[in-house]
C-alpha cells in the first residue's frame, strides 16, 4: 500500500459493512479512529487494553450480530505509539474461545523490533497464527514509505479488488517497493541489527529511568520520556536540545495529551551508540534542570534576550 494512514482507513472501510460491528481500543492511533468513524454500522470502544471492558463490547456486539446477521471486527495496535506499552493481543486472541470475531492488528511500531524474527508483537507474545490481519508501514523499521497488510489469501484478494485507496489511487513506485525487498530481507539474514537495537533500547530506557525520568510502561523501542510542563515550554525545550545539544526528537502536548503534560518521545535505532546513549542522558538531565528552574518560560527567555 501507499501509505500506512491511508492503508488502514481503507481496510476498515472495505472489511465492514453497515451489518458488521466494530470493537476497538480506546488508545488506538488516528488512522484507526477515522476509519472507523467511515464505519456506517455499529462501533464500540473499551478501556485500553482492558479484557473486562473487551470483553463486555464484545457481548453488545455479538447480540447485535445475531439479529443483523454480520460479523464482528476487532481492531487494536501491537505497539502504542504514544506509550509504548504493548496491545494486550495475547489477551484478545484468548476471548475467541467465547466469542466469534476477525482480530485486525496495526503494528507499525512492532513489527521487525518486535519477536525472534522480528515478525511483530503479535509473534512477541506467541499469538502470531491467531491474528487474522496483520499490518505495518514501511516507515518505522524499514525507513521509507508504504504499507503492507498480511493474512489469508482469501481476504487479501478481497482487498485487492476493494481498497479504495489502491484502486483509485497510484502505485508505490517501484524503487520504493525494490527498497522495502531489501529491507525485508535484512530483517531475515541480519538479526544482529535488531539486537543491536535492544541493546541501545534497554541502555537508554534504563539510564532514564536510573537518572530520575518518568518513561511510563513502555516495553518496546518507543520511549516517551514525561514531563511537566507548558506547551510554549515544550516548544522552547526541544528547539534548545536541538539547537544546543544536536538532539532531535518529536514533542506529543495538549490537546493530545492533557494541559500540563510534555512527552519527548524517543525512537533509539540499530545504528546509535552507547555513546549517544550517554550523549543523550546528559542532555535530558540538563533541560530538565532548565525546565524546573523556570529557564523556559517566555518572561525568562525575554529576559536572557534582552
Amino acid at each position: 500500500m501507499n501509505y500506512g494512514y491511508q492503508g488502514v482507513v481503507s481496510i476498515i472501510d472495505a472489511m465492514v459493512d453497515r451489518h458488521d460491528v466494530i470493537v476497538y481500543d480506546a488508545e488506538s492511533h488516528a488512522c484507526i479512529v477515522d476509519g472507523v468513524r467511515l464505519h456506517q454500522g455499529q462501533r464500540f470502544m473499551f478501556k485500553h487494553n482492558d479484557m473486562e471492558s473487551c470483553e463486555k463490547q464484545l457481548q453488545r456486539a455479538t447480540r447485535l450480530v445475531e439479529k443483523s446477521g454480520g460479523g464482528i471486527f476487532v481492531i487494536t495496535e501491537g505497539v502504542f505509539g504514544m506509550s509504548g506499552n504493548q496491545g494486550n493481543l495475547k489477551g484478545i486472541v484468548a476471548l475467541k474461545d467465547k466469542y466469534s470475531f476477525r482480530l485486525f492488528v496495526d503494528d507499525a511500531h512492532g513489527f521487525g523490533t518486535m519477536g525472534k524474527r522480528g515478525s511483530g508483537t503479535a509473534e512477541e507474545q506467541g499469538v502470531i497464527d491467531q491474528v487474522d490481519l496483520h499490518f505495518s508501514t514501511f516507515a518505522k523499521s524499514m525507513a521509507s514509505i508504504g504499507a503492507f497488510v498480511a493474512g489469508p489469501k482469501a481476504i487479501l484478494n478481497f482487498l485487492r479488488y476493494n481498497l479504495r485507496s489502491q484502486i483509485y489511487a497510484k502505485s508505490l513506485p517501484m524503487p520504493l517497493v525494490v527498497g522495502a525487498l531489501k529491507r525485508l530481507d535484512l530483517i531475515r539474514t541480519q538479526p544482529e541489527l535488531k539486537d543491536n537495537l535492544w541493546k541501545i533500547v534497554n541502555a537508554l530506557q534504563g539510564g532514564l529511568r536510573e537518572a530520575g525520568f518518568e518513561i511510563g510502561t513502555t516495553s518496546t523501542p518507543v520511549t516517551p520520556v514525561i514531563l511537566n510542563g507548558t506547551v510554549a515550554e515544550s516548544t522552547h525545550l526541544t528547539f534548545d536540545l536541538r539547537e544546543n545539544y544536536d538532539i532531535f526528537c518529536s514533542i506529543v502536548v495538549y490537546p493530545v495529551i492533557p494541559k500540563g503534560l510534555i512527552i519527548l518521545r524517543l525512537i533509539p535505532t540499530a545504528v546509535h551508540t552507547m555513546a549517544d546513549v550517554e550523549r543523550t542522558i546528559a542532555a535530558f538531565k540538563d533541560i530538565k534542570a532548565n525546565l524546573l528552574a523556570g529557564k523556559y518560560q517566555h518572561d525568562q527567555l525575554v529576559n536572557a534576550a534582552l
